[in-house]
């Protein structure tokens, strides 16, 4: 096409010209270099087209990422425009390690943060990860669905559990929307994107010590889009309390409370970014950490504060070519309640404890990705009560290193090594492993 206009104007003026005129050499160098004059302005203008249109699919993209997790989510919103040939959209996720570990990963805790939940080390050796079935669609011009449904080896066997199952509103007026179902919490930044869209194999520190890996529950979410330029979401959440950090489903079922804010931007074509702020406030009755043969049992209120702040750059906002982003969390908790040690009466439990990463990701290439993550966690002295237990506060803060680079031949597929120096232990170690991700089937575009 971009040959064509030059070609039409060479023809027609070859087709003028007399068969003298081809002896007037100093009128057919005229010609010819307004000819290339010519060619030169129709290539430069149809670059400059290419170019304003990478950016605004680039713009469009990333306001629709953000959109899509402010009010509908992106999985769903997708599917109503990519896959409406088919009413529910259905996806499979494939993942997997080949893991190693300098120490017994049977004997490994964090002293001071015995973990709950799904938190743990990822499995030595060669291990099959959860392989995640996804179902969506919009229910009609009101609603749409989702549902998460992974299949999981539990001592030998398989066995399919419901991850998450949720309905959201699509028509509320004035920026609203409410969601209500089994979800992840919209706390923090991590909190409620999956594992296959995870930049490491593993989350940080923090989210397993204080969320289990991730906070899951039953509940109902409201949140709001102002009607601004920048980007700012409020939310509250309504969570029944049966999960980590929570447990028990105290207050008749009612035992979690979440408030969030979220705000975010562009600044000229090559700059995005993303803040929140988010609060948790849970209920426990008889929470288990620890050893699942001993648990440790907390009664009480604990409260978890999250800022995270991502900073994500791409020239002229095509990050398809080449994108580094910036992303941190700081985290604190506060528990008041008590704890009881197997075998023996409660103990007054009142602390406060903290923690933090920072991690930085680039893709200088397409499809390679190369990554590097610190992570670490500190407490106040729990008093004598805890000396010589699971919860004594350790002797140096715990902290973690870790490299990634990874390989993704299209955005369904990728396969990453990981190295991790891990100082959160009785003993420092190293860890090493690879992953690999593919998926088959519908697959919504990730959140920011």
């Amino acid at each position: 096409m971009r040959s064509l206009l030059p070609a039409t104007v060479v023809a027609a003026i070859s087709a003028s010209m007399a068969p003298g005129a081809y002896g007037q050499s100093a009128e057919i160098e005229e010609l010819r270099v307004a000819i290339e004059e010519l060619r030169d302005d129709y290539e430069a203008r149809i670059a400059e087209l290419e170019r304003r249109l990478a950016i605004a699919e680039q713009n469009a993209s990333q306001a629709s990422a953000i959109a899509q997790q402010a009010t509908v989510p992106a999985a769903s919103a997708g599917f109503s425009a990519t896959n409406s040939a088919f009413n529910p959209a259905i996806g499979v996720i494939f993942q997997g390690t080949a893991w190693h570990h300098d120490v017994d990963p049977g004997d490994y805790f964090v002293p001071g943060f015995p973990f709950g939940g799904e938190a743990g080390l990822i499995p030595e050796g060669l291990a099959l990860g959860e392989t995640e079935i996804n179902v969506s669609g919009n229910v009609d011009d009101k609603f749409t669905a989702w549902l998460t449904a992974p299949i999981v080896i539990e001592d030998g066997e398989a066995a399919i559990e419901v991850e998450e199952a949720w309905v959201e509103t699509t028509a509320l007026p004035a920026g609203v929307a409410a969601r209500f179902g089994r979800f992840y919490s919209a706390i923090g930044y991590l909190n409620d994107k999956h594992l296959h869209s995870w930049d490491f194999a593993d989350q940080p520190l923090p989210y397993q010590a204080f969320l289990g890996d991730q906070y899951l529950d039953d509940g109902v979410r409201l949140r709001w889009i102002a009607p601004t330029d920048l980007f700012v979401e409020l939310g509250a959440e309504i969570l029944n309390g049966s999960r980590y950090p929570a447990g028990g489903s105290d207050n008749s079922g009612f035992g979690s409370h979440a408030l969030f804010v979220k705000m975010g931007g562009d600044i000229g074509y090559d700059n995005s970014w993303l803040a929140g702020f988010s609060w948790l406030d849970t209920a426990a009755i008889a929470r288990p950490s620890g050893s699942e043969d001993d648990p440790l049992l907390f009664d009480g209120d604990s409260s978890l504060a999250i800022a995270n702040f991502t900073w994500k750059w791409a020239p002229n906002g095509n990050w398809r070519q080449r994108n580094f982003v910036v992303q941190s969390e700081v985290f604190w908790r506060s528990e008041d309640g008590a704890y009881t040690l197997p075998g023996e009466p409660p103990r007054a439990w009142n602390n406060d404890q903290f923690g933090w990463y920072i991690q930085a990701v680039y893709q200088p290439v397409p499809r390679w990705r190369f990554g590097g993550r610190i992570d670490g966690l500190s407490s106040d002295d729990p008093g004598p009560l805890f000396d010589g237990t699971l919860l004594a506060i350790p002797g140096d803060d715990p902290l973690r290193y870790s490299l990634m680079a990874d390989w993704s031949n299209t955005e369904f597929s990728r396969l990453r090594l990981q190295f991790m120096r891990d100082e959160s232990g009785l003993e420092s170690s190293n860890q090493w492993g690879l992953q690999y991700i593919l998926s088959i089937g519908a697959h919504g575009a990730h959140a920011f």
